[in-house]
């Protein structure tokens, strides 16, 4: 004899044991017990979060005589009277199920209104249930109305659907619409462990997570997918029997893919996409996973504390927060989710998911590839364009020179007139002759980008520089630190020590940095940093890092440079004879915050 199957033996019987619509259950339940009830009721939602068994749960509530037989309408059926046994058997004369799909016409229609004009048989309601009603025909629909609207007291209308667009509004304006909600992965991942030892089947909570992810929201193909599992798993549903069922990817493959991603090291990204290929991995699934990866990313760089304590995956994720700027996380999760939807055009799956990941290395928001791909948790709070001047080199732009003063060079779009005052009775020959004198003035700029620039003096600094910084073959007792660290050939968080660190002092090879936070402090970026740091000087370095206030680095500089050429440039407009004319006659104004310099 044939077992029954997870998704009808365990479909909820009552209000109390149905999963994850709190919202519809309690309006229905006070509905019943304030004795408040409409005649048409319609639920919307996805496959499998429990339209039709709501239904149900509805009819025998309505029709239910208790155990004793002298019960009422309640919202709780008590599931052993004769209404309540029958409905749940489907054998209830009074609770009739429409299936739309296959009776969508009018004169199917017309058959089923031509009954509901007849009392119930033995119940005390007539309930009728048509699912997917969408699918019925605009004749049908017409039939309907007003049956629809004032049907005879002892007849309750259910209706269905999973596209509540389809449904003419002239319908849903006379049923009380409830939506019902997808369904969390947390959500099925607990009734699935409830089911299960009911059942006694072993499970681990990783398998049945992967399930509740898989099943999209639905508790019936959740449910489905468990029976799937128990027989591929012969009995015990395991982790790693679930992912090969479902075609699903190890994180751990998800994880490499990212700190390659942080490396800017191409050569392993294609490797481990050709180790997935040959597993015989899902590369949709994958690219879903890594969405879904990177989004927990995200969250945890902005929020910290989200991140459950109990998550097996939560070293790994603090770990990816702070290789990964926020900026390269936002934009491959938008290149993972268009990539997704790209596979189906490319020659291949693999080829696909190759050229997502080379596009991702060759998108990411860095000024040289492989040169600065992440910033370290303390520096994620600044800007985009502060993370990019960092990486910038730290040899100031001087003054404009005085041929360029007489010139000046920004761009067209900076000076705008925000409000014009009315002009004086003669003035219009005088104003159009004025926009006019503007435009060729502005034509006879020559850009900045192809003026040639006065030699840039280096900023500053308390320790003496050297000689030659470029060419120099390792540097002498005294370093110009920062300009060094912007030399080093290093990526995410070494590059960040670099760059956020102070030079101390050295004794010998032994070298004193100071960093503003012990998040710098970690054996790997120090390592990494220690051994690009000995190749360039020629000779073994050791560095030392203490935690303290940081007043000259590499990043402070830049950050004095930017600042200094952005009241340059705001120095410069404001002082332009004719954007002062254009101020004293037209009564322009220069909008805050649009004055920039061009290299900015």
């Amino acid at each position: 004899m044939s077992s029954t199957v997870l998704a009808r033996k365990w479909r909820p019987k009552t209000f109390s044991t149905l999963v994850g619509q709190d919202h519809v259950v309690r309006a229905l339940t006070h509905a019943l017990e304030q004795r408040r009830l409409h005649h048409a009721y319609l639920f919307t939602g996805t496959r499998g979060v429990g339209k039709t068994t709501i239904a149900r749960i509805l009819a025998k509530s309505l029709n239910c005589t208790g155990a004793d037989g002298q019960g009422g309408i309640t919202a709780e059926p008590c599931g052993v009277c004769q209404a309540c046994t029958e409905i749940d058997a489907g054998r209830f004369v009074d609770y009739i199920e429409l299936d739309a799909a296959s009776n969508r016409g009018v004169d199917d229609m017309t058959r089923l209104l031509e009954q509901a004009v007849y009392k119930p048989t033995s119940g005390r309601f007539k309930v009728y249930m048509i699912d997917e009603v969408h699918m019925l025909s605009n004749h049908a629909f017409n039939a309907m109305l007003k049956t629809l609207e004032e049907p005879p007291e002892s007849v309750k209308f259910v209706l269905a659907t999973t596209d509540p667009q389809k449904v003419p509004v002239t319908v849903l304006s006379r049923c009380l619409q409830f939506s019902l909600k997808s369904m969390p992965p947390a959500a099925i991942a607990g009734h699935l462990q409830q089911v299960l030892q009911a059942e006694g089947v072993a499970c681990e909570p990783q398998a049945l997570q992967a399930i509740g992810r898989a099943a999209h929201g639905s508790m019936r193909d959740a449910l489905s997918l468990t029976d799937q599992a128990i027989a591929y798993s012969a009995g015990s549903i395991t982790t790693e029997a679930v992912r090969q069922m479902l075609g699903a990817v190890d994180a751990g493959y998800l994880f490499d893919l990212l700190r390659a991603l942080a490396a800017a090291d191409g050569a392993v990204l294609l490797q481990l996409a050709d180790d997935m290929d040959a597993r015989g991995l899902s590369f949709p699934a994958a690219l879903e996973e890594l969405a879904s990866l990177l989004q927990r990313i995200a969250v945890v760089q902005v929020v910290p504390q989200a991140l459950d304590a109990a998550d097996p995956d939560g070293a790994a994720l603090r770990e990816l927060a702070a290789a990964l700027s926020p900026e390269l996380v936002q934009l491959a999760y938008s290149m993972v989710l268009h990539g997704r939807g790209e596979l189906a055009l490319a020659p291949d799956e693999h080829a696909g998911f190759c050229m997502v990941l080379l596009r991702l290395l060759a998108f990411a928001p860095v000024g040289t590839q492989g040169t600065n791909l992440a910033i370290g948790q303390g520096d994620q709070s600044r800007s985009a364009a502060e993370a990019r001047a960092d990486r910038q080199s730290t040899a100031a732009t001087a003054a404009p020179s005085a041929a360029l003063a007489a010139k000046p060079a920004y761009a067209a779009d900076i000076v705008t007139i925000d409000s014009v005052t009315p002009p004086k009775a003669d003035a219009h020959a005088e104003a159009t002759s004025t926009v006019h004198a503007v435009a060729e003035t502005q034509a006879s700029y020559t850009p900045l980008a192809t003026a040639a620039l006065p030699a840039a003096e280096p900023p500053t600094s308390s320790a003496p520089a050297l000689a030659d910084a470029s060419s120099a073959p390792f540097p002498g007792p005294e370093v110009d630190w920062p300009s060094l660290a912007q030399r080093l050939e290093v990526v995410a968080l070494a590059r960040s020590l670099a760059l956020q660190s102070q030079w101390m002092g050295a004794e010998g090879d032994c070298w004193s940095l100071r960093v503003p936070s012990e998040q710098f402090t970690r054996a790997g970026a120090l390592d990494k940093l220690q051994a690009v740091l000995s190749a360039t000087v020629g000779r073994p370095i050791s560095l030392q890092i203490e935690v303290g206030a940081v007043r000259d680095s590499a990043s402070l500089r830049a950050a004095a440079a930017r600042a200094q050429r952005q009241q340059e440039a705001e120095s410069t407009i404001a002082a332009d004879p004719l954007v002062r004319q254009l101020m004293e006659d037209l009564g322009a104004q220069i909008v805050p915050g649009s004055v920039r310099p061009l290299d900015a």
